[in-house]
Formats: C-alpha cells, sequence, structure tokens
C-alpha cells in the first residue's frame, strides 16, 4: 500500500471534554489505579528482598535485572513480561524468581530471561515453570533468540510434585527451538544443578563464569550419597573442568560481565534477520495525547466509553479507516498504523450482536487476505441474549466469530481495556485463543460473568429447586451464599489476581500502550507469516 494511502486515511475528530466531571472523575480514579500498579512493579523488583539481595551483591555478584541492563544495547527498551507473576499466591513472591522480557542486543530483538537468585537461591515453583512456558512460546511464536542467564538452585524441592512433570517442557521447547533455528544462548553466573543442569546442556550457546558456575545433575553431598565418591564442586561441575574436559561450556568467562561481553559477541554473529518487514512509512505520532486515556477509560466496567477515542490516541497520525462504520455497530472495525506497522482494529463499543459479529468475521478474513496484523481492544460483557436474538442465530454468528479468530494466522495482540466477560473472552481473542501478547490495563476485570450477575443466577436456581421441592426459601441463608459468591467473583475478576496466574502478559499504564503495541509488533514481525484463507465450516 503506497504511503499516499496511509495519510488519505482519516483522522479521527474527537469528542471528549477534559474539563467535563466524567472525564476529571475517570482520571482521578484511573492515576490512582497506575500509582498502585507502580507500587505492585517496585515491589516485584525486590527479589528476596534486602537480606538475600545484600548477601549476593557482598559475594561480588551482579542482580538479575542488573545483568538483564548489562546485556541490553545501549538505550534499549526491555518490555518485561509478567512481571506480576505469583503476586499475593501463597509461596510464592511477585515475579515467580524468574525475570523475563523483550530487548534488544547488538541491535537483535531478543527474549531475555534471567533466574531471580535471591529467591531461594532461584529454585523453580510451579509458577516459574508456567511463566518461563510462556517466555518460551514468546520466543517460538515469534522467532525470537534467547538469552538465558541462569543461576538456579533447581527444582523447590518441597513442591516438586507440582514440577517435575510440567517442568519437563522447558527441555523439550529449548531443543524444539534449536531445530526451528532459534538459538538460545545461556550464561551461567552461579549453580545450575540437577534439571537445571540440562538447561546449558541443551542450550545452543553456552558462555560459564570462571570460579562462580557450577553445572551438575547431582553435587557433591548427592554424589556421596549415590555413589560413595569424594568429590567438590569445581572438579565435579566447575566452569573450568566444563570448559576444558567435558565440553558442557563454550567459553569461559573470567567474571560477570566478561561473560555479559560474550553473550553479545554470540548474538552479534549471529547474522540475523527479521522474517517479515512491513513496507516503510512515515511515523506519526497520534494527534491527541496519551495522558487522556486516563479520562477517557471508565473505572467502572459497568460503564461504557468509545473505543475509537482509545484508537486516535495509540495510532499513527490519529488515523483510522473504518469498516463498515453503519453496520455491526458495537464492534469497531478498521485499519491503522502504528509506529508504521499496518493494523487491523477490532474494537468492543458494546455487547457483541450478530450483526457486529459477522463483522469481525468478515473483516478478520480481509486482514488475513492482505497479511495484516490484528490488535484486539476487548471491552465486552459478552454476546447479546434474549428469544429474539437466540431466534436470529446469534449462537452460530458469534461461533462465526470464535472460528475466524480461532483461525487466523496472521499475528494477534489483545488489549484488555475493560471488561471481558464470556464468551466475549474467547470472540475478542483472549488468552485461550493464542494472541502472540495480551495486556491489561489496570481497570480490567475478568470472568465468566459479573459477581451480582453470577450471585442473582443461583439465587433464581435455588429459589427454582426449592420450589419443585415444595420447600420454603431460607433467605438468611441464600442471602450468605450470594455474598459469598458475589465477593469471590469479584475477588477473582481483579486485574491481579489475573495476573498473578499469567492470564495476561501483564498490566500495562494506559498512557503506555502505544509503546508496547509498538514493541509487540515488532518482534511478531520477527518471524515470517501469511494470512490464511481457510476456516473450516461456517454455520450459515
Amino acid at each position: 500500500m503506497p504511503i499516499a494511502d496511509e495519510q488519505a486515511y482519516p483522522v479521527i475528530a474527537t469528542r471528549i471534554d477534559p474539563r467535563g466531571e466524567e472525564f476529571r472523575g475517570n482520571d482521578a480514579a484511573n492515576r490512582v489505579a497506575v500509582d498502585k500498579l507502580r507500587a505492585a512493579l517496585v515491589e516485584a523488583t525486590a527479589g528476596g528482598g534486602d537480606k538475600y539481595t545484600s548477601r549476593h551483591k557482598a559475594a561480588g555478584k551482579l542482580l538479575p535485572r542488573e545483568r538483564i541492563e548489562l546485556v541490553l544495547d545501549r538505550d534499549s527498551y526491555f518490555l518485561e513480561l509478567c512481571p506480576l507473576a505469583g503476586k499475593d499466591v501463597a509461596g510464592h513472591t511477585a515475579g515467580a524468581s524468574l525475570v523475563g522480557g523483550i530487548g534488544r542486543v547488538s541491535g537483535v530483538e531478543c527474549l531475555i530471561t534471567a533466574s531471580e537468585s535471591t529467591v531461594k537461591g532461584g529454585a523453580i515453583s510451579e509458577l516459574s515453570a508456567w511463566k518461563s512456558g510462556r517466555l518460551s512460546d514468546v520466543a517460538t511464536h515469534n522467532r525470537l533468540p534467547a538469552i538465558s542467564m541462569i543461576e538456579s538452585a533447581g527444582a523447590d524441592l518441597p513442591n516438586q510434585s507440582k514440577i517435575f512433570v510440567p517442568g519437563g517442557r522447558g527441555f523439550r521447547d529449548l531443543t524444539q527451538r534449536s531445530e526451528q533455528r532459534i538459538p538460545t544462548i545461556c550464561l551461567v553466573f552461579g549453580s545450575s544443578t540437577a534439571g537445571g543442569a540440562y538447561i546449558p546442556g541443551m542450550s545452543d550457546y553456552v558462555v560459564m563464569v570462571e570460579k562462580q558456575a557450577q553445572v551438575y545433575l547431582a553435587g557433591p553431598p548427592l554424589v556421596k550419597m549415590a555413589i560413595g565418591e569424594d568429590t567438590n564442586h569445581e572438579e565435579l561441575g566447575g566452569a573450568e573442568m566444563h570448559s576444558r574436559i567435558s565440553g558442557v561450556s563454550d567459553y569461559l568467562a573470567r567474571d560477570e560481565r566478561d561473560a555479559i561481553r560474550i553473550g553479545r559477541e554470540i548474538v552479534a554473529h549471529l547474522g540475523w534477520k527479521k522474517g517479515a518487514e512491513p513496507t516503510p512509512r512515515p511515523i506519526e505520532p497520534p494527534r491527541y495525547p496519551a495522558e487522556e486515556l486516563l479520562g477517557i477509560a471508565s473505572p467502572d466496567v459497568k460503564v461504557p466509553f468509545d473505543q475509537r477515542e482509545v484508537i486516535a490516541r495509540i495510532v499513527d497520525g490519529s488515523r483510522f479507516s473504518e469498516f463498515k462504520p453503519l453496520y455491526g455497530p458495537t464492534l469497531v472495525c478498521g485499519w491503522a498504523h502504528l509506529h508504521g506497522f499496518p493494523i487491523g482494529i477490532l474494537a468492543n463499543n458494546g455487547v457483541l450482536l450478530s450483526e457486529s459479529a459477522q463483522k469481525g468475521a468478515q473483516f478478520i478474513e480481509l486482514c488475513n487476505q492482505s497479511d495484516v496484523p490484528l490488535v484486539f481492544l476487548q471491552n465486552i460483557t459478552g454476546f447479546m441474549v434474549g428469544k429474539k436474538v437466540e431466534q436470529e442465530g446469534i449462537i452460530k454468528h458469534g461461533a462465526k466469530l470464535i472460528n475466524a479468530v480461532s483461525n487466523s494466522t496472521v499475528p494477534a495482540i489483545t488489549i484488555m481495556t475493560g471488561a471481558s466477560y464470556g464468551a466475549g473472552n474467547y470472540a475478542m481473542c483472549g488468552r485461550a485463543y493464542a494472541p502472540r501478547f495480551l495486556f491489561t490495563w489496570p481497570n480490567h476485570r475478568i470472568a465468566v460473568m459479573g459477581g451480582k450477575q453470577l450471585a442473582g443466577v443461583l439465587d433464581i436456581i435455588q429459589r427454582d429447586a426449592a420450589a419443585k421441592r415444595g420447600e420454603a426459601v431460607d433467605e438468611q441463608k441464600l442471602g450468605v451464599m450470594k455474598a459469598m459468591t458475589e465477593s469471590m467473583i469479584d475477588k477473582e475478576s481483579d486485574p491481579y489476581f489475573a495476573t498473578a496466574r499469567l492470564w495476561d502478559d501483564g498490566i500495562i499504564d494506559p498512557r503506555d500502550t502505544r509503546t508496547v503495541l509498538a514493541i509487540s509488533l515488532s518482534a511478531a514481525y520477527s518471524r515470517p507469516f501469511q494470512g490464511t484463507t481457510s476456516w473450516g465450516v461456517f454455520r450459515h
């Protein structure tokens, strides 16, 4: 598409009033939510706390985040993924003992991970394994070389039953990425024990730090117990032994900074090239400030807002070519560019109706036909219900949209800007539909349905059951049950509950949405992609 066509896209005319009472109320509430998010993210950088970080530094070691900062190019971004995994989950710390994200190393976009060695020596919990799996998916699906910074005590043994079976996936992923010519560079800074020894063992390149890194299947105590052999850490699995004798190590680094230098050198000699490139285009900033997103988004998911106002503050030049603007108006669809990347946007402006579902399915087909990535802006309470819409075929129309989302082969990125309830989550490319990336705003809520609705449904069911039995309803007991149900759903639909369990890749400040999308799109273009024209059976 020529540049002139992009600039011919109409500019979205904003209709918000920054001085209005609703805008100012939203802004104030969202600033409180963003402050809470910042505090949670700061907490996640604390690792095991002052005692263990001080002990780590006293041993002459860099902290995990310092290692990441040094391996990155100067002034590179670092898009951290799942930073609050494990937050407020019993037995876990925020971050799940692993730091991971996307950044540039020697000019190449890489997936970078680092063991949080100040938390139980970097031991792997079940949430660490889940997070590691998600990070592995990001590397695989986007064809990103991986840099793995290891200092780990292996599995958290008291919880081995939760880790042993799913944890094996990480080794399979490593070898499958290697087969797909997606290299992993392993920098070993400390102990890498038991199952953890297979991470360097299965990586494409291994760098070990002299007199500090140790890799072995069993440490000296276990060797003594198993076969009665007396040995020490260095001769059993030290960096020099593996570099000179076993061949497990490819490079022997003098110290941590030297290991990082070697890692950057390895990336530089890969000669890595993007798998796909968009047509070069001039990048226009949006015409409206991102700051206004805090006044646009409603902190109450029951109160709607116009997603066109969001689009106007994230896309190039605030230019948007809307598709079928008069048909199915509760789903806004159209084309735009973001940091020069072409995108097709699907954004909720109300409940999904038959017309909006059909419109969305057709739009996804068109984007696949022209190899345009999809961006979903979710704020959805679900599909419309009731006798009229059921008779009109809302099930088959909704199924058509879900079919299109499921079988689309262009990259998809989802931003949850508000509610994400019921089948609307599926139709708008929720986690189960494997978007390349999925982020949420702090006002986000996710559940089968809202707490009041679910409690109300249970109330009706209990009353009907009592009537069938010919019994009177125990109003007090039913009231308590409804209150407990509503409270439980409200807790479980909270964005922090969701992100702690890796239902998303992180909660973001709404003002950072354009940047987060740009990095995600850039990563997606590392792998070649082509849209599909194959959709299976659409029910008509």
